[in-house]
């Protein structure tokens, strides 16, 4: 594990060091409820549930809180190799396309499973000092293990000028 992912890592796991993260950086996932459930250099999962906060007037879960949570699931990953290296790294969204499959209510759980594609990215930007963009995969489950939508997130990153 690199050691700056390690400290990222460190401070997204801790409960406390977590929730003051949202509030300064992700303010609406932290008024959402989303949280870390697994996080490693490979993958990251990111749960929320459905509450009044989360819902949309059919009694699901609001289209735009799945997607910050499907977003946190890639962007964990993208984030934990971009802090503090050097040379910097911008990081950015740049599209975004989602398949609905089913209601989601309950407890979903975004799965993204791209982070050595993300770290190989990274380091080709750093390496080439060009502008990367690649897609990352999360995909949301109920609490049954169904599959509630597809997100394919395209991430850029570039590394600034040293």
């Amino acid at each position: 594990m690199n050691n700056q992912f390690d400290r990222f890592k460190k401070i997204i796991t801790h409960p406390i060091k977590f929730k003051f993260f949202l509030l300064s950086k992700l303010p609406a996932a932290f008024f959402a409820g989303l949280s870390i459930q697994e996080f490693t250099e490979a993958k990251s999962v990111v749960c929320v549930k459905h509450s009044w906060w989360t819902q949309n007037p059919f009694k699901s879960m609001y289209f735009a809180v799945e997607a910050m949570a499907a977003e946190m699931a890639s962007g964990m990953l993208v984030f934990g190799q971009v802090y503090k290296r050097k040379p910097s790294i911008s990081m950015l969204v740049v599209k975004m396309e989602v398949e609905f499959v089913k209601k989601a209510t309950g407890i979903i759980l975004f799965t993204c499973n791209e982070g050595q594609k993300i770290q190989d990215q990274i380091n080709q930007s750093i390496q080439d000092g060009e502008a990367k963009t690649f897609i990352c995969t999360s995909t949301g489950k109920n609490e049954l293990g169904e599959t509630v939508a597809v997100f394919n997130i395209t991430w850029s990153a570039k590394a600034k000028n040293k």
